[in-house]
C-alpha cells in the first residue's frame, strides 16, 4: 500500500481507534478561521482526514468529522444538525429533493473481505461473491468446506468453524457489500436483500470499520468486509476475489483503477456511479463511490459556503493523496460538473 509516510499511517490509525476526525482546512476565497462539522461514512473518512491534514498548509477552515456511519450521516444532514452529511449509499433524487440536499460523490474506493485463519496468509486465500454470501447467509460454516476448497487447490484450509462479522450499525459499506451479494447469489437477493441496515442470518456485529477490525484480529476463523484504507492501514489479512471474468485479483491500485474505468455515471441529480462487479478486465469485484450531503438551502450561507470551499480545494487538489491512500479519483469530467456546482 501507498501510504503518504508515517504520519498519514499513524492518522488513519487513531482515526480508526476514535471514530473522530478533526482537520483543519482551507480555501481561497474564505477570510479568516470558519469551524464546519460532517457526519457519517467510515468509508470516507481516511480521505477527508487526509484532505484536511493536507489543506491545512491554506489555513481557512476547521472540519470535524464525526465517523458515526452512512445511515446516521444521512439522518444528521437532513435534521441539519451538521454542515454536510457523508454516505456511501446514494439517496434517490426524490429523497434529495424532499430534504432539500444535493449529493455529489467524493472518490471511489474498494471494500474487500478479511480473514484470521491460522496458516493462511495474505491473498492467499480465494473467494467469490456466490462464497462470500454463502458465508454470511450460514450455508457454509467450516473453513474445510468442499465449496472454499473447490476454488483454493493446494491450500490447507483449517478445519474450524467459520465466524462471519458485519457491521452492527446502519452503513453505506453494508449497503455495498450486500447489494454485491445480492448480484452474486440468488438466495441472498431473495432472503436478505441489501441495505445499510439487514436482518443478518448469522454473524457477530460489530460497530464502524474499526469495530469490524477489531473483531476479526481477535475471532480465529472470524471474516469480516473492510474498506481497503482501514484493512491496510491495520496490517489485516485480506483474501483475493474472483471478477465476473472469472479472474482471481488481489485489492490494489492496479484492480480499482481497472474497476473504475468501466464505471458508469448516472446524469441525473444522484450523480451516483455503478462500479460494482464492473466489466473491465483486471476489476475488483467490490467497489463504490462515497457521497457528500449538503443542503440547498444552508441554515448559514456562510457555513455553506465554507462546506463548497473545502471540497471545491479538494477536487482541485487532493488527487495524489487520495491515490495514495488507494481510493480512485473521480474522472475529470465528472469533477467538471461538480466543481461548477460548488462554486455557485
Amino acid at each position: 500500500m501507498l501510504i503518504r509516510g508515517e504520519r498519514s499511517l499513524r492518522a488513519i490509525e487513531g482515526w480508526i481507534g476514535t471514530g473522530l476526525v478533526v482537520l483543519v482546512a482551507g480555501y481561497a476565497g474564505t477570510a479568516g478561521a470558519t469551524a464546519i462539522t460532517g457526519a457519517g461514512s467510515s468509508f470516507g473518512a481516511p480521505i477527508y482526514g487526509a484532505w484536511g491534514e493536507d489543506a491545512a498548509k491554506d489555513v481557512g477552515i476547521t472540519l470535524n468529522y464525526q465517523t458515526i456511519g452512512s445511515g446516521a450521516g444521512q439522518n444528521q444532514a437532513r435534521a441539519r444538525t451538521v454542515d454536510f452529511g457523508a454516505s456511501d449509499a446514494p439517496m434517490s433524487a426524490t429523497a434529495l429533493h424532499d430534504a432539500r440536499l444535493a449529493q455529489f460523490p467524493t472518490v471511489m474506493g474498494a471494500i474487500v473481505p478479511v480473514i484470521n485463519l491460522p496458516g493462511v496468509g495474505d491473498n492467499q486465500l480465494h473467494l467469490t461473491g456466490a462464497l462470500l454470501a454463502q458465508v454470511y447467509d450460514g450455508e457454509i460454516t467450516s473453513w474445510n468446506d468442499a465449496r472454499i476448497a473447490a476454488v483454493n487447490p493446494g491450500l490447507a484450509l483449517p478445519d474450524i468453524p467459520v465466524a462471519p462479522v458485519r457491521r452492527a450499525d446502519g452503513s453505506g459499506t453494508t449497503f455495498v457489500f450486500t447489494t454485491y451479494l445480492s448480484q452474486s447469489w440468488p438466495q441472498w437477493q431473495a432472503q436478505e436483500g441489501a441495505g445499510t441496515s439487514i436482518q443478518w442470518p448469522v454473524g457477530e456485529g460489530a460497530r464502524g470499520n474499526d469495530g469490524i477490525a477489531a473483531a476479526v484480529r481477535n475471532t480465529q476463523g472470524s471474516i469480516g468486509y473492510l474498506e481497503y484504507a482501514y484493512a491496510a492501514g491495520n496490517h489485516m489479512v485480506m483474501a483475493q476475489m474472483r471478477n465476473r471474468h472469472g479472474e482471481d485479483v488481489v485489492a490494489g491500485h492496479a484492480s480499482f483503477e481497472a474497476a473504475a474505468r468501466s464505471a458508469k455515471w448516472a446524469d441525473d441529480a444522484t450523480r451516483r456511479v455503478d462500479v460494482l462487479d464492473a466489466a473491465g478486465a483486471g476489476a475488483w469485484p467490490i467497489m463504490a463511490a462515497t457521497y457528500v450531503l449538503i443542503p440547498t438551502d444552508p441554515t448559514d450561507p456562510a457555513q455553506g459556503r465554507a462546506v463548497r470551499d473545502f471540497f471545491a480545494w479538494a477536487f482541485d487538489r487532493g488527487d495524489e493523496t487520495a491515490r495514495k491512500l488507494q481510493y480512485v479519483p473521480l474522472p475529470p469530467e465528472v469533477k467538471v460538473g461538480i466543481e461548477s456546482f460548488l462554486k455557485q
